[in-house]
């Protein structure tokens, strides 16, 4: 196939690492001509992955009309909060036959819309989306570590795009719950602070799974309510992309709540990661999903409470174990 992956961060570029080893003709949109430049003479990416060497089929190309006008498969990778506007440029390039297989996680802020729902919007042919997610450090795909993920889309699109990325080294599975794998998906990443913000304090194991366990119940709810299959999130984008992201020590999320948790201030977390953390902005747009849902969220709101509210990290998760007890089926 001609793919194209619009973004060239970590995850984007693994994904377009993996396309290209599958022997698709593939390019890497980035904006910036001379991080291009650098990935077509020398075969990295000077910003990110940058040990990873990437396939000599794989091209970088800075012309947004270019890179999509290529694609018989667009694979959107851009921060949620950039999504609608690159997909609406890109949008008029983009040949009507071509499939979009979208691996951008979150919640768009205002609109309150998933990823798919999003595209949907923008496209107008929800027949031709799919969406990538689950347990699947970008770093670890690039190097061909063995991986598992999960497409949600209509049953053709869905395998179109499963047969494309799938190896013996990157496993594909396939559903057409895209609410439950968008919810799971996005969501997790609040969960990672939490459990991070929790390492961080010092609180130990036990905490730590109680977070994992109790934040599927509260992703599950929500993605429920919004019609999702609660099997779903059971998961290679429920529990798997969950423990993942909540336990590696690749997680870009738990290492925002760790370093919350030892009293570092938020803009100097990010600084420093100088890469894009989804679940700070998911725990804004996962809370107002969830107040206009009429759904409880009880680690969702006290992870708000610290990133946007300034509530200190031990008193947040205080508040978590002070709440009234109940069945474990219950809120």
């Amino acid at each position: 196939m001609r793919c194209t992956v619009l973004g060239a961060g970590s995850w984007g570029t693994a994904l377009a690492v993996q396309l290209a080893r599958n022997g698709h003709d593939t390019l890497i949109w980035d904006r910036n001509p001379g991080r291009c430049a650098v990935m077509n003479s020398e075969h990295r990416n000077p910003r990110y992955l940058k040990t990873v060497e990437l396939p000599h089929n794989l091209r970088a190309e800075p012309d947004l009309a270019v890179a999509t006008a290529h694609a018989s498969l667009l694979v959107p990778v851009v921060p949620s909060h950039a999504l609608r506007e690159v997909m609406e440029q890109a949008l008029p390039s983009l040949a009507p036959s071509a499939q979009i297989c979208c691996a951008t996680k979150g919640i768009e802020d205002g609109t309150l819309e998933t990823m798919h729902e999003l595209l949907v919007q923008v496209t107008g042919t929800p027949e031709r989306i799919s969406m990538l997610y689950g347990p699947s450090f970008a770093l670890e795909v690039a190097r061909g570590l063995p991986t598992a993920v999960v497409i949600a889309g209509p049953d053709r699109t869905a395998q179109i795009a499963s047969e494309a990325f799938h190896d013996e080294r990157f496993r594909c599975y396939h559903t057409e719950d895209t609410v439950g794998v968008c919810i799971g998906g996005s969501l997790k990443n609040v969960m990672a602070i939490a459990c991070g913000v929790s390492d961080g304090v010092g609180l130990g194991s036990n905490a730590r799974a109680g977070i994992i366990t109790r934040g599927l119940a509260e992703i599950t709810r929500l993605a429920v309510a919004r019609g999702a299959n609660p099997l779903t999130l059971a998961g290679l984008a429920g529990m798997g992309d969950l423990v993942l992201t909540c336990t590696g020590d690749l997680s870009r999320n738990r290492r925002v709540g760790l370093a919350l948790g030892q009293g570092r201030t938020l803009e100097d977390i990010l600084e420093e990661l100088g890469e894009v953390a989804e679940g700070v902005i998911t725990a804004k747009t996962a809370r107002d999903l969830a107040h206009a849902t009429g759904v409880e969220m009880p680690i969702t709101e006290e992870i708000h409470a610290l990133l946007y509210d300034g509530k200190p990290a031990r008193a947040a998760l205080e508040s978590l174990m002070g709440r009234r007890r109940r069945a474990e089926r219950d809120h």
